[in-house]
């Protein structure tokens, strides 16, 4: 048994950084083990492509590095044999690749993501697959390690091991002073988020006015919450005001300016992209600019993310959970873990763009770091008690060792995710004439009245798993019957200086009337993909 488990792929290291930079790769990861073992974590590594390892865990080797359903089916291998608390990837995509789970809301266009790139099925056991409606129930902590896209410096991956190896926990009070950066048409979203992480949104920073240069006393906080505009390959972020996206972060102006022990959750679209640095004449993404200079957790979206202009849904809300449970005291692993358990829970898997936006977000750096101190409980039993625990009277009990609670905590969410799994309804794409010429009509009024034009319609069904059918009363299930589907109609929204950006309005049709209907907005102008 290993309560941590690094998995990785040595023969693309090789490639990659040399027999050389292979062996300092090797002694950072021995010095993480070291530290791991004085943090009472017993940690291994395992390479998906060594096929000796393999053969112990019944499963073969990974022979093509690039291969997800190779890499899904090697890593379910590992975990169902060692039963890890902490299940780290250590590498880029181009060691051990996101998984490739098919965008539910692709159009030309508009939404261009034809693959939700995440490692959300890393933290799933279910089979491999394409359809992101199958990891639902997510149930393992997981993380990435990242070094850059065709890097053949390991000083990148170096750096993270050793702020993986070092990190120490602080106290609440050291993470509850925040940097929140937001476009300034978005400023009611995002207040309305900092709100509900650190009970005030006084340290608000919109963009325009501000940034990108922000002063050092403002980037000083450990807590960073961001909602602007990203775009692929871009080591910058935008705010928007009316038509105009100046920048609002950039990752050369942050470079050396961050604070160590740094948590980040960033809604931008392509926040979290680990892409070339060589795309960019050698300046690193946001993302990796943060965990380079000592940030301990960096939560981002891989592709376009959405969210509403004033109040919070799909990325406001994900983004918003992680932070919280990071404050709460759990591992930014776990974090991660109860973000997405919450979010299933919470959010309405029935819309498709919450489908996508479950996919999409991922964190970057090491699952195991604990940034906040969880405040212990303090309980003086009762003397009988006391006698049955050998202690004197009046004396404490001991409290459970910090594994056995790990793996307490471990088996509820497995629980958890295995609830969500056999419960929870979700999207799925409608037979050929389900969207009647009436409602199309009724969409394209309210697709006019929002501006959007060129737009085009998606329509999906609501798919109950057989588990829930099973239980559900007759009652409900007449409810059930009612003719239920999800109208998602994207098109672009366009200003006088032409710029233009991704409008979503999604409406539910309940028997033929239209009950509801939300409006997100994509979180980069069409013109920077």
């Amino acid at each position: 048994m290993s309560d941590k488990v690094i998995v990785t792929n040595l023969g693309v290291l090789t490639k990659k950084y040399g027999a050389s930079g292979l062996k300092q790769i090797q002694q950072a990861l021995a010095a993480l083990i070291k530290a791991d073992k004085a943090r009472d974590l017993t940690t291994r590594t395992v390479a998906l492509d060594d096929a000796k390892a393999m053969k112990a865990f019944g499963a073969p080797a990974v022979t093509k590095s690039g291969d997800p359903k190779q890499n899904k089916n090697a890593i379910d291998a590992v975990c169902k044999a060692l039963n890890p608390d902490y299940l780290v990837i250590l590498g880029g995509p181009d060691v051990i690749p996101h998984q490739d789970m098919k965008n539910p809301i692709y159009k030309k266009g508009d939404d261009d993501d034809l693959i939700a790139f995440g490692d959300l099925p890393y933290a799933c056991p279910a089979r491999y697959s394409q359809d992101p409606k199958d990891f639902l129930g997510p149930v393992r902590v997981t993380g990435r390690i990242p070094d850059a896209p065709k890097a053949t410096d390991p000083a990148l991956l170096l750096a993270l091991l050793g702020t993986a190896a070092k990190w120490v926990t602080r106290d609440k009070p050291d993470y509850s002073d925040y940097l929140g950066i937001s476009a300034e048409v978005w400023k009611g979203s995002t207040g309305l988020s900092l709100q509900n992480i650190y009970g005030n949104n006084t340290s608000l920073k919109l963009a325009p006015p501000g940034g990108p240069q922000w002063t050092g006393a403002e980037l000083a906080p450990r807590s960073h919450f961001i909602n602007c505009h990203g775009a692929p390959s871009d080591f910058h972020f935008y705010g928007q005001h009316g038509n105009k996206y100046p920048e609002s972060h950039d990752a050369s102006w942050i470079k050396g300016k961050v604070t160590a022990g740094t948590v980040i959750a960033a809604e931008c679209c392509y926040g979290a992209e680990l892409f070339d640095p060589a795309d960019t004449k050698g300046q690193m993404g946001i993302c990796l600019q943060y965990l380079n200079d000592g940030a301990y957790a960096f939560f981002g979206s891989t592709t376009i993310a959405y969210g509403p202009a004033d109040g919070n849904g799909s990325a406001d809300l994900i983004c918003q959970y992680f932070h919280q449970r990071v404050l709460a005291g759990a591992s930014t692993g776990r974090a991660v873990l109860e973000a997405r358990q919450q979010f299933v829970q919470n959010a309405s898997m029935t819309d498709p763009a919450d489908l996508k936006t479950l996919a999409q977000f991922n964190l970057l750096g090491d699952p195991s770091i604990q940034p906040v101190t969880k405040l212990k409980p303090q309980f003086v039993p009762l003397d009988s008690i006391a006698k049955a625990f050998g202690a004197k009277a009046g004396s404490k009990t001991m409290l459970a060792s910090a594994s056995a609670a790990r793996k307490d905590r471990r088996r509820s969410l497995f629980m958890s995710g295995s609830m969500l799994t056999q419960n929870q309804p979700c999207a799925v794409p409608a037979a050929p004439g389900a969207l009647k010429t009436a409602m199309r009509k009724a969409l394209n009024k309210l697709a006019d009245e929002a501006g959007i034009t060129q737009s085009s319609v998606q329509s999906f069904n609501v798919e109950t798993p057989s588990a829930a059918n099973q239980t559900m009363a007759k009652g409900m299930k007449s409810v059930a019957s009612v003719s239920a589907l999800f109208h998602l109609l994207m098109g672009s929204a366009a200003g006088p200086e032409g710029n233009l950006y991704t409008s979503l309005l999604i409406a539910r049709e309940v028997d033929g009337s239209i009950v509801s209907v939300r409006r997100l907005f994509g979180k980069t102008p069409l013109k920077q993909r």
